[in-house]
């Protein structure tokens, strides 16, 4: 066997070697080429003024930041966030403020955590049952676990503002911080990353809407489990 065919050969062995080494360890070449496409992350941190994000555009910025210091090149990131429509009376007349629903502002997927796992393919599978966010997928921009339901201190609040469906809510009252501009009064939608909560009641169990939040500032979202959190989704196709 002359030298080039021994190469070939020698490559070719290794290349099924680590493929079979591999498939034994429950990976797949798609989930390793996934590894380096986050599209889904939970902040690790918020930019630190309480649920004033500096509104949508700075909660989306916030999503760009985090996701480049993590080294993803994708730029078109936004936050999981609905804004409540308004009335606007300042005027000689009232003007409706339209809102915004945060499940049209995420792009169509699909999106993948840091790890390469699959949370959802399209909208319509991210507010279903058949989701897979939840403690051991739900990971920040890092990969790391976030602090959940039972953990020191607990940060499973996640900011929302939305309804089961990811729409802004018409309940009535301030459900997302006046629009993610307040340190103070107010109050927000969180979900639970952990699908954890007081009780099994649906909405304790819920990614994106599960109660509101005990006020808007940095000191008033521990008491209820938070820390400022947000989803960001990679909005590109």
């Amino acid at each position: 066997m002359n030298n080039r065919i021994y190469s070939e050969t020698r490559v070719a062995i290794t290349a099924a070697a680590l493929a079979a080494g591999l498939a034994v360890a429950g990976y797949s070449s798609s989930v390793l080429a996934q590894d380096g496409d986050m599209t889904f992350f939970i902040t690790s941190a918020g930019p630190g003024n309480g649920a004033d994000l500096g509104g949508l555009e700075g909660a989306d910025a916030h999503c760009g930041k985090l996701a480049a210091a993590a080294g993803s090149k994708l730029t078109d990131w936004k936050a999981y966030l609905s804004v409540s429509a308004t009335i606007d009376r300042s005027g000689d007349s009232p003007k409706v403020i339209s809102g915004v629903d945060a499940r049209d502002r995420i792009g169509t997927g699909p999106w993948h955590n840091a790890k390469g796992v699959l949370i959802a393919n399209n909208v319509e599978e991210l507010h279903s049952e058949a989701n897979a966010i939840n403690k051991e997928n739900g990971l920040d921009e890092s990969g790391n676990l976030v602090n959940a339901r039972g953990d020191k201190p607990n940060k499973h609040d996640i900011l929302t503002g939305s309804t089961p469906q990811g729409q802004y809510s018409t309940a009535g009252g301030d459900t997302t911080c006046s629009g993610w501009t307040s340190s103070g009064e107010g109050s927000a939608i969180v979900g639970h990353h952990d699908l954890a909560g007081l009780s099994q009641d649906r909405h304790m169990v819920s990614w994106n809407s599960a109660h509101g939040s005990a006020g808007c500032g940095a000191e008033d979202l521990p008491r209820t489990g938070g820390d400022g959190l947000f989803y960001c989704f990679y909005a590109g196709q």
